[in-house]
């Protein structure tokens, strides 16, 4: 009886740290090749901000409270997250926790982020971070490097459909 309960035990505490681990990424979602039109149709004609960043970029670490904070005060903004840095999956999660998005609609580069899948998304772009991308109500795409100016996004995001 004694070795039935020590099993018993042993699975529910495995189980629970399974769920447990399973529950940090479940913000987390795969990007891929062949991704990009698809993410970018989602928006169905309102304007959606997609924001490449990287946990080993240190303008990124700085930024990511701010991004936290402008959907804070903007709750239906329309904002993707694709993290770009082949790192384990845990720091992005603690990353994204420590600035308030763990919630948020975040991605993670699941294959080297190369110059394919840079050039799916904009031909000109080095895959320099942060970078934000806008696409408007009518689909027209405009790329930004660097830290973002928030009220110009807000007005950007804000734009009727």
């Amino acid at each position: 009886m004694k070795q039935y309960w020590l099993t018993l035990l042993t699975i529910l505490s495995l189980s629970f740290a399974g769920s447990v681990l399973a529950a940090d990424t479940t913000y987390l979602k795969s990007y891929q090749a062949g991704d990009w039109k698809t993410l970018a149709k989602a928006s169905n004609g309102a304007p959606l901000a997609i924001h490449f960043w990287g946990v080993t970029c240190p303008a990124c670490v700085k930024e990511m409270p701010q991004w936290g904070q402008f959907l804070k005060g903007n709750p239906n903004a329309r904002v993707v997250f694709i993290q770009v840095d082949d790192v384990p999956t845990d720091s992005m999660q603690k990353m994204l926790n420590k600035a308030g998005l763990e919630k948020a609609n975040n991605y993670y580069v699941a294959a080297p982020f190369d110059e394919r899948l840079r050039y799916e998304i904009d031909p000109k772009w080095h895959g320099e971070t942060p970078t934000t991308i806008v696409i408007d109500k009518n689909g027209k795409a405009t790329r930004k490097t660097g830290l973002v100016d928030f009220q110009m996004l807000q007005n950007a995001l804000k734009a009727k459909s």
